[in-house]
């Protein structure tokens, strides 16, 4: 992922070049194939490139048009055939995607922003009208993040400069604290006010003294795509799939994927590989990395994934993760964490990991995240019975709760009421046991940071598009927040991609039946049904996964003393987010293995060990965010250091 920053001072003075020494070696790993710089007057744009495919190789960032324009970009542009031939002589076959998105920008001003399809962020200065903007793709795979006040605004793909050298300390976001500790936070906000990240599907335009976000392009309600024939949905979802897959093979070098024993990760490879076969794919090779730890009797993934591997007949980079001794929350003198996600330093298995894309030469992985949940990975008839209801259909909302019920061993009416209360405001019919807010969380800071804290649920719209549909984007909203949480990483530097994610993918999902993704009985139905001869019947028959997994309770027994210092000073408690007594009762629970939210648990105790950086490094505003007369005790980083280990595990969907 290459890395984009700028600055642009409104009262004509310089940008001071001191401050520019400083932002240079903090983008230097993330785009390790050179870097170049843009500089008038009172404005400086600098771009450090990462190279994934041939065409970009050709680039030359920042782009300077003919007009002026300066565009700096990130991405990767998947309809450039279409776009090339739209946009008529002025490109050609060759032309690089930032070429493509110039022209685009100049004939179609912002309104081009819709037209492009593809994983990408873009910075747009306009020299003619003294503006900027800033745009993410409608999924949000990339970051962009921005500090706008009266006298300058500053852009960067990486968190860090935007607050390292901002020269002030900063008020914490509370809302931002509060999405951490639950469901993720808005993927507008980042944890320092004044601080913003461009949203997803959307251009912020930006003028002295004003500031402007739109959003450019959303999923069509009325798009419905019906067939005669669950064969026709089967073959359509095969098309849109493999297509999805082969746009992130665009790449000169090897591909890697994660690839686990779970569906999403093995029809990513198992597709993939087909599309290969067929002379698709300009990667050429695909490799995968797979996880396992036969020490925990709930993750025996290492049966599964050796299914792929047999199919595809090439084993792949295997990392065994009961070696994970320093714990991945472990943080290092030298390295700063702009958010409480990305904790995550060097220990053996991101050592592996490394190691494994550097000899193989990767620069581009594959992830399965979103397939669970666009694809009917969650068993439920709600939706389904919710859009019944809404269209009145009550004779064949009788027939199916009858099936559903059966097949769920549960009374109809409470299939028809969990449907029905959707409808209804929560005050009528309570909050859901699962979208309870962490119980050690202060009753204030609950009471302030509702939204967040319930993962901004509203109800639905019994007027408005199809209940399903907007039970899609409400996913979709916390795929896009999830996404926002997940920290670049330089080591070494890659992108990430996410073919479920893929914008013509969602878009038929989104518009067929329900019915033909969950079943009672069959779960992810429709995917299970296209991809059989494609991926191994293993993969495709076996149960749901679920993991019980003992390492953060183990190490909670382990470090059980060291936890009872820490929570006799907790930052979180001084800054009112953290009831002290709750929160060492829910250690003493988690102690003793009894139920409680475990990943909120790892969750808060990461953000202490966060804050207490922060506060290490004077970098927040602690008359505006601290209760005053309470102590403050920096030893709590060593001592959640040492309580954080083996607490990570990676997941691949």
């Amino acid at each position: 992922m290459s890395v984009q920053f700028g600055r642009w001072n409104f009262d004509g003075k310089p940008v001071d070049r001191d401050y520019l020494e400083k932002v240079k070696p903090a983008m230097a790993p993330y785009g390790p194939d050179g870097g170049s710089s843009y500089c008038k007057n009172n404005i400086i744009i600098l771009y450090h490139a990462l190279h994934t495919t041939k065409e970009s190789r050709c680039e030359k960032q920042p782009h300077l048009t003919a007009s002026g324009t300066v565009i700096t970009w990130d991405g990767r542009l998947d309809n450039r055939v279409e776009l090339i031939r739209e946009l008529g002589d002025l490109l050609t076959i060759d032309s690089t995607d930032v070429s493509i998105v110039a022209a685009g920008y100049e004939k179609w001003s912002t309104n081009c922003f819709a037209k492009l399809i593809g994983d990408w962020a873009v910075s747009i200065w306009d020299s003619t009208t003294r503006s900027l903007v800033l745009a993410k793709d409608p999924i949000g795979t990339r970051h962009l993040y921005y500090s706008f006040d009266n006298d300058q605004i500053t852009w960067s793909t990486i968190l860090d400069p935007l607050v390292l050298f901002a020269g002030k300390t900063f008020s914490l976001c509370e809302e931002y604290i509060a999405g951490w500790l639950s469901f993720f936070p808005a993927a507008q906000l980042t944890p320092y006010v004044g601080i913003h990240s461009v949203p997803p599907s959307s251009s912020v335009l930006i003028r002295p003294g004003n500031r402007t976000v739109s959003k450019y392009w959303d999923f069509d309600p009325a798009n419905q795509i019906r067939y005669h024939a669950d064969a026709e949905y089967e073959e359509h979802f095969r098309i849109v799939f493999a297509e999805a897959v082969r746009r992130r093979l665009r790449s000169d070098s090897p591909v890697l994927a994660e690839l686990s024993g779970g569906m999403d990760s093995s029809s990513i490879v198992c597709m993939a590989d087909t599309v290969i076969a067929r002379g698709l794919a300009e990667t050429p090779r695909l490799d995968t990395l797979s996880f396992y730890n036969d020490s925990e009797p709930n993750w025996n993934e290492r049966p599964y994934f050796n299914k792929v591997e047999e199919k595809r007949g090439r084993a792949g980079c295997h990392i065994d993760t009961s070696t994970n001794e320093p714990s991945m929350l472990r943080i290092e003198s030298d390295h700063f964490s702009a958010t409480p996600g990305c904790l995550g330093r060097a220990n053996e298995i991101s050592r592996q990991c490394a190691r494994c894309m550097t000899t193989q030469g990767n620069r581009v992985l594959l992830s399965g995240i979103g397939g669970d949940e666009v694809t009917g990975g969650v068993p439920t008839p709600t939706p389904e019975i919710e859009n019944l209801l809404a269209r009145v259909q009550f004779g064949t909302l009788a027939r199916q709760l009858k099936v559903w019920a059966l097949h769920k061993r549960i009374p109809w009416f409470r299939l028809f009421f969990e449907a029905a209360s959707k409808f209804c405001p929560p005050i009528l019919v309570g909050v859901p046991q699962h979208m309870h807010p962490a119980p050690w969380l202060s009753s204030n800071f609950v009471r302030r940071n509702r939204p967040a804290l319930r993962g901004y649920a509203s109800m639905l719209n019994l007027f408005g598009p199809l209940p399903s549909f907007q039970d899609n984007l409400s996913t979709l909203d916390t795929l896009r927040r999830q996404l926002e949480c997940i920290a670049l990483t330089a080591e070494p530097a890659h992108e990430k991609s996410y073919p479920f994610l893929d914008r013509c993918l969602l878009e038929f999902i989104y518009a067929i039946p329900r019915e033909q993704l969950v079943r009672p009985g069959q779960r992810r139905s429709l995917m299970r049904r296209a991809l059989t001869d494609i991926v191994p019947d293993e993969i495709l028959n076996r149960k749901r996964k679920a993991y019980i997994v003992r390492a953060p309770i183990t190490a909670i027994s382990t470090d059980w003393n060291n936890l009872v210092q820490m929570t006799r000073n907790l930052t979180c408690s001084s800054l009112g987010i953290v009831s002290t007594d709750a929160f060492a009762e829910a250690l003493h629970k988690a102690r003793n293995g009894q139920d409680i939210p475990i990943v909120l648990l790892m969750r808060t105790l990461s953000t202490e060990l966060w804050l207490t950086t922060l506060t290490d490094r004077k970098l927040l505003s602690s008359q505006k965010n601290r209760t005053f007369g309470q102590p403050h005790n920096s030893s709590n980083a060593n001592i959640l250091a040492s309580t954080n280990k083996r607490f990570s595990r990676p997941r691949i969907p």
